[in-house]
C-alpha cells in the first residue's frame, strides 16, 4: 500500500507541476512578453539662431530643446542610468543629448527634458549643409541607448538595453521641428 501512495503523490506532483510549467510558459509568452516602448520626441524649440562672420568663416550656433515621452507598455518597470544620445548630420556627430537617469513604472509614461547644442563647426563642415539650408530643412537623426535593468513582480530583475532612433526635419525658414521615432528593447 505505501508504494500506491507514493505512485498517487508522484502522480499529483506531476501534474500540478505540468500545470504550472504551461501556465508560465503562457504567461511569459502572452501578458510578460517584452513590448517595444512608445518614444516620442517633442521638439519644443529652436533657440539661440545666430550666426555671423563671412565667407569662409562662417559661424552658427543653434539651441535644440526637446521633452522626450517614455510610454511603458510593459508589466514591468524599467529603470535606466545616465546616458547621451548622439545626433547624426549625414552620418556625422554634431549634438550630443544627455538623458538623466529615471524609472518608467511598469505601464506608465515619464517627460524628460533635454536640450542640444548643435556643433556649428562639424554641421557647417559637411559639403550639403549650405544646400540643406538653402532647401530649407535639414536632416538629422539621433541615436540613444538606455542601459538599465527590468524589474517584474518586484523580484525578478533583468538587465535591459532600449534603442531608440528618432528622425527629424529642422525647417530653417519656419524654425519648426518635425520628429519620427522607432525603438527597440533587448534583455
Amino acid at each position: 500500500m505505501d508504494t500506491r501512495k507514493l505512485k498517487i503523490c508522484c502522480g499529483v506532483t506531476a501534474i500540478f507541476l505540468f500545470i504550472f510549467v504551461i501556465l508560465i510558459t503562457t504567461l511569459s509568452l502572452t501578458i510578460f512578453k517584452p513590448k517595444q516602448p512608445e518614444i516620442t520626441a517633442h521638439p519644443v524649440a529652436l533657440e539661440n539662431i545666430t550666426t555671423g562672420g563671412g565667407f569662409p568663416n562662417v559661424t552658427l550656433n543653434v539651441t535644440l530643446r526637446m521633452i522626450v515621452t517614455i510610454d511603458n507598455r510593459n508589466y514591468g518597470s524599467f529603470k535606466y542610468r545616465n546616458t547621451t544620445a548622439h545626433v547624426n548630420y549625414r552620418g556625422g556627430i554634431v549634438a550630443d543629448l544627455p538623458i538623466e537617469a529615471a524609472l518608467v513604472p511598469a505601464r506608465g509614461k515619464i517627460n524628460i527634458s533635454t536640450s542640444a547644442d548643435l556643433m556649428a563647426d562639424k554641421l557647417l563642415s559637411s559639403p550639403y549643409v549650405l544646400g540643406d539650408i538653402e532647401s530649407g530643412s535639414l536632416n538629422l537623426t539621433s541615436v540613444a541607448n538606455l542601459h538599465g535593468e527590468v524589474t517584474m513582480l518586484k523580484f525578478l530583475s533583468l538587465h535591459a538595453r532600449a534603442m531608440s532612433t528618432c528622425d527629424f526635419t529642422l525647417w530653417t525658414k519656419t524654425q519648426k521641428v518635425d520628429s519620427n521615432c522607432k525603438s527597440k528593447i533587448k534583455l
